[in-house]
């Protein structure tokens, strides 16, 4: 698909590849080989992608998915092996520190995406990927798909993606999953709250995906991207200065443009102009 002339402008990893259908873009992770397992390469590329759609209002969504029938298997152990000689040169633990914790903005960077931000789950769903997937807006999961957090039973810690899971399913079932360190499948996914919808089969999660987008298209991409961020104040402002502020952006909604164009789409019966975009 064409991209648009600021993604062009930038020459990206090829850990990842992109696609854009109009106001969508897809982020294959592409590393099918390793089951698309995060190197820092990757990392760094998904950062660049965020980072130069922040304020391109063309781009609505943002699509998250694996090639190879794999989301995301966690970290690359190879990096690891790569960190460790470093670190012994050193002398020092800063290497795995600096690894560690650009991952930490990279998905710190996600979930404040302006973007409606949808990932698109199978194979396996570890680690980072899981963490990945707990910055979505929307997940929807293949039935079989594997979550799992497995960094305890490798002798490490979930320490960048620990407060995002806490914030997706309550600390109660991060607990008890960070801690087990046990693996499930997609039903048991929806269950906790990773997910939102789970389908049984390949071409059932095409169809949800489709129907997603169309979802997405038919909201308005100011005030979709003024509800997200609003949504994500609500965990940590004081309720009262918040709702007054909120107030205040309903009215420039209310008699913005949007507005009185989602208002007469209504009272006329047909979608607003936005809709195709």
């Amino acid at each position: 698909m064409t991209l648009s002339a600021s993604l062009v402008a930038h020459v990206f990893d090829s850990s990842i590849e992109l696609e854009q259908e109009g106001s969508i873009l897809t982020l294959w992770l592409n590393r099918p080989d390793s089951r698309n397992a995060m190197s820092l390469n990757m990392v760094k590329a998904i950062q660049q992608v965020f980072q130069v759609i922040e304020q391109d209002l063309s781009i609505r969504a943002v699509i998250l998915r694996g090639k190879g029938g794999h989301f995301c298997a966690g970290g690359d152990i190879k990096d690891m092996a790569q960190l460790r000689g470093e670190a012994m040169n050193l002398g020092s633990h800063q290497p795995y520190v600096d690894f560690n914790r650009q991952f930490g903005h990279m998905i710190q960077q996600v979930d404040q995406a302006p973007q409606t931000v949808v990932a698109v789950l199978e194979g396996a769903v570890l680690g980072g990927g899981f963490g990945l997937a707990c910055v979505s807006d929307i997940a929807i999961s293949l039935a079989d798909a594997k979550f799992g957090l497995p960094e305890t039973g490798l002798g490490v810690i979930p320490a960048q993606i620990a407060p995002f899971v806490v914030k997706r399913i309550g600390l109660t079932q991060a607990r008890r999953l960070a801690l087990l360190g046990s693996r499930f499948e997609g039903h048991t996914a929806l269950k906790v709250g990773v997910v939102h919808e789970v389908v049984e089969n390949e071409k059932a999660l095409e169809v949800l995906l489709v129907e997603t987008i169309q979802q997405i298209k038919r909201t308005a991409p100011q005030a979709s991207r003024m509800t997200k961020a609003l949504l994500h104040r609500t965990l940590n402002e004081p309720l009262t200065a918040l709702l007054d502020d909120a107030a205040q952006q309903f009215a420039q909604a209310v008699g913005g443009e949007e507005g009185m164009e989602g208002t007469m789409a209504f009272i006329q019966k047909r979608e607003p102009n936005w809709f195709d975009r």
